[in-house]
């Protein structure tokens, strides 16, 4: 079977053409595990198939590396575009790709003939609660900045989906924390049914915050996209930044903007092919 390994700021996945690559539904979630393990695998925070959709012109069916299903991934839809346009697949500098059910619009900067960055319309952040989804007493329409109790501490947290349910928790410093005790913590605590994608954020100024992240179902992994968008929204309604700020992570930077007047929020960021290969299985 044919793989490509892409990653956004460090955080790869392998890529599989499912035009191509027919491969049974059940046995993806074992092949997902397998092809992600970084010692006896290709190595990665998950797999996404690259499949034909009538609801778009592509769709992104993303796993995380321990087989779970994923239903967005914002440096994964970067890579999906990078791919497609690189191999022929279409020559549009504008494509839409679905994924979890939701369509992104994304636009292609094309250097040399290949695609360097991206640019992708992640649409409107949710907060309400019901629909992240955190479990919140009463009838709040937000989770923003609201207590959690994790290994006995209380953590104040402001919860946004963007297409998958993020916690963010502001911090004064992300290189002292211990993301391998805590991140396990915050992704299975009992307010989150779906289990969380939990992001720690210092702000540096109103124009620049540095994240680390613990992504469900994959650990720490170098950059999320969806993350960064779902840190910027949280900076904004606590009033800590401006509408557009650079997040800086472990693998790189993301430029974020906040359209607070059309609701929408925007990512741009590389995305880099590796290597090719073939895997049997």
């Amino acid at each position: 079977m044919k793989f490509t390994k892409m990653h956004g700021c460090g955080n790869d996945y392998i890529y599989i053409n499912g035009m191509e690559e027919k491969i049974d539904r059940a046995k993806k979630p074992k092949l997902v595990q397998q092809m992600s393990d970084r010692h006896f695998g290709a190595g990665g925070d998950g797999v996404i198939f690259i499949n034909a959709s009538d609801e778009a012109d592509f769709e992104m069916e993303m796993w995380n590396a321990d087989g779970t299903r994923g239903e967005m991934c914002g440096n994964g839809i970067r890579c999906v575009a990078k791919y497609v346009y690189d191999k022929g697949l279409t020559d549009k500098k504008e494509v839409s790709i679905i994924s979890g059910g939701q369509v992104k619009y994304l636009e292609l900067q094309v250097e040399d003939g290949k695609v360097v960055t991206v640019k992708v319309n992640m649409g409107k952040p949710v907060l309400a609660p019901a629909e992240i989804p955190v479990v919140m007493p009463g009838s709040m329409e937000s989770a923003v900045d609201v207590p959690i109790i994790v290994d006995g501490k209380t953590h104040y947290m402001t919860c946004v989906s963007m297409g998958n349910p993020h916690a963010v928790i502001f911090v004064n410093d992300v290189s002292e924390l211990d993301l391998e005790k805590i991140g396990p913590l915050f992704e299975k605590h009992e307010l989150f049914p779906r289990r969380v994608n939990t992001e720690f954020v210092k702000v540096v100024d109103k124009n620049h915050v540095e994240m680390r992240v613990w992504e469900r179902g994959s650990g720490e992994t170098l950059a999320c996209g969806t993350g960064s968008c779902a840190a910027v929204a949280a900076c904004v309604l606590n009033g800590l930044t401006d509408n557009s700020v650079t997040v800086k992570l472990l693998g790189g930077e993301l430029f974020i903007e906040w359209d607070r007047e059309a609701d929408l929020i925007y990512m741009t960021g590389p995305a880099t092919t590796v290597y090719e290969g073939m895997y049997d299985f």
